[in-house]
């Protein structure tokens, strides 16, 4: 392992003065960072900070507006992905980029720079995932892989390059906590082998347990750097956004009403080969309550969230009911209009167009009952611009939206302002039943903190919540009640004071542990 405090020798990357600028807007200003070999580092910030930019920066996807990168003390031009591979940097992002009808191996065959024979890629995927504790089978599909192995895939394919430094983008988000585990003992390997890496997350108890530096961003700029095994969450939170972040504050509820949102027997088949099928579904949410739904990804939460949003049609009209209806036949705008609001999982392309503004994807997803306030005119209509933006302004400004125009285009925002302002677009029409799929995915500790905030808020003003979360945090922050599914089968829900993470666990298993029936009763 090489001894970066030993005179003379260089950091493996160091950076100075680097900025980035999209007009006239500095996503990254002047930013200083050293990375010494055999190092884990934390790269941390809130959403919009400028981390996302620096490391494409990093990786060769987009090109600095000024200042200085070197790698092992020489300057260095990286141009492309390729070029940084070829350098000795490798980078796992946030969302894979595998075809899941395609093998492992073929998988990671296609991203190679050079032709190797297919056994050749099989043979050293293989032997190189059993070093690394990552067991692959190259010859599986990838669409019969839950999200973890595939993770592993998109590791090991960047570990095939026998990287220097290895980027990793939040990679925990989608994993259980035995595969957290798990990537750790292999983080840790890296290490001892004298390799780097840099660690993106908002997971700040991940960050004191396995970093052994963090460098701060915010607004674009340094400002700070820590050891994080001497921090609290709280004071990195703190480092992160500049002040202190407020606690989910989430009372039993003041009054608890009359079933909102009720699944009765709910059967759906898979769409498609890699989708999962729904069995026997049932749940009751009443108003004034949050059910959360957890489970490991892959288990048929989409699915849920698809044909409880009437996305997706089920066979029996009486399936699915909104405040005593049978809306199992009707669409997405039908539920609207009985006072439902959703918040899918991707926010690119299914909770926005992302080449449209904030203001129109406003508009799109609002229907007849606010035609009064966006429309104006007998049957041709006209939208009362000026209405919609003062409504996207309002949003923005209730939950905390950084942007770099008055009404920029949605995909121009970071993901988790993005996902603030869907959110907060929702929330925005008061609804009596919320539906809300991984609502703080991505998303820093403050915005999340908020997020969880108005969620909880709005059950208590008297509203019914379904959530459905992977991440057990918060869940337990925000649920009255819990139930988890697993292999498109949801379990009984329990009181969330009767949960604890051993019961989530052997749930997320299958172990049920009684008979399916309606989510919980009163």
């Amino acid at each position: 392992m090489v001894d970066t405090e030993t005179e003379g020798v260089h950091p493996l990357l160091e950076v100075r003065k680097i900025s980035k600028l999209f007009g006239s807007f500095a996503a990254c200003s002047e930013i200083d960072l050293t990375i010494a070999s055999g190092e884990i580092h934390a790269l941390l910030g809130e959403n919009g900070a400028g981390k996302s930019t620096l490391v494409k920066m990093l990786f060769g996807v987009l090109a600095p507006s000024s200042g200085q990168i070197l790698w092992e003390g020489d300057p260095i031009s990286i141009g492309s992905p390729g070029e940084a591979r070829k350098a000795g940097i490798g980078m796992v992002f946030q969302h894979f980029s595998l075809f899941e009808a395609l093998t492992v191996a073929e998988n990671i065959a296609l991203s190679l720079d050079h032709k190797i024979p297919l056994s050749k890629v099989a043979e050293e995927a293989a032997t190189l995932s059993f070093a690394y504790g990552l067991p692959l089978d190259p010859h599986a599909h990838v669409a019969d892989l839950s999200v973890g192995e595939r993770q592993r895939i998109e590791i090991v394919r960047a570990l095939l390059r026998n990287p220097k430094l290895i980027i990793l983008d939040e990679p925990t988000s989608v994993l259980t906590p035995q595969e957290a585990d798990r990537l750790f003992e292999t983080l840790f390997k890296l290490k001892s082998e004298g390799r780097s890496v840099l660690y993106i997350s908002h997971r700040l108890e991940e960050v004191q347990r396995i970093c052994d530096r963090a460098t701060v961003l915010r607004h674009g700029k340094v400002t700070g750097a820590c050891d994080p095994r001497r921090e609290t969450p709280s004071s990195l939170a703190r480092m992160m956004v500049g002040a202190e972040v407020a606690e989910v504050s989430k009372d039993a509820p003041d009054k608890v009403g009359a079933v909102a949102l009720e699944a009765k027997s709910l059967n759906a088949a898979a769409r498609t080969p890699f989708a999962v099928a729904l069995r026997d579904v049932s749940l009751a949410v009443r108003t004034g309550e949050v059910l959360a739904v957890a489970g490991v990804a892959g288990n048929g939460q989409g699915e849920l969230f698809d044909v409880l949003s009437g996305e997706y049609l089920v066979v029996s009209n009486a399936a699915i009911a909104l405040h005593g209806k049978s809306v199992g036949r009707s669409g997405i705008s039908a539920r609207r209009l009985l006072g439902a609001a959703f918040v899918p999982e991707e926010r690119h392309g299914h909770g926005t167009v992302t080449t449209m503004s904030l203001s129109d994807n406003l508009l799109l997803s609002r229907n007849a009952s606010d035609q009064e306030t966006f429309l104006t005119g007998g049957w041709l209509k006209i939208i009362r611009n000026s209405t919609v933006k003062a409504a996207s302004r309002r949003i923005c400004e209730e939950m905390d939206v950084r942007k770099s125009g008055e009404d920029p285009a949605a995909g121009s925002l970071s993901g988790g302002n993005l996902q603030k302002f869907i959110v907060g677009r929702e929330l925005d029409r008061q609804p009596s039943v919320l539906v809300v799929n991984q609502p703080t995915w991505g998303v820093d500790a403050g915005a999340a903190s908020h997020i969880r905030q108005a969620l909880v808020d709005l059950a208590k003003a008297g509203s019914a919540v379904l959530v459905i979360s992977q991440d057990l945090d918060e869940i337990f922050e925000v649920a009255t009640h819990i139930a988890v599914i697993s292999e498109g089968k949801l379990s009984m829900a329990y009181p969330a004071s009767e949960m604890n993470r051993e019961k989530i666990g052997l749930l997320m298993g299958g172990m049920h542990g009684q008979p399916q029936g309606i989510a919980h009763a009163h």
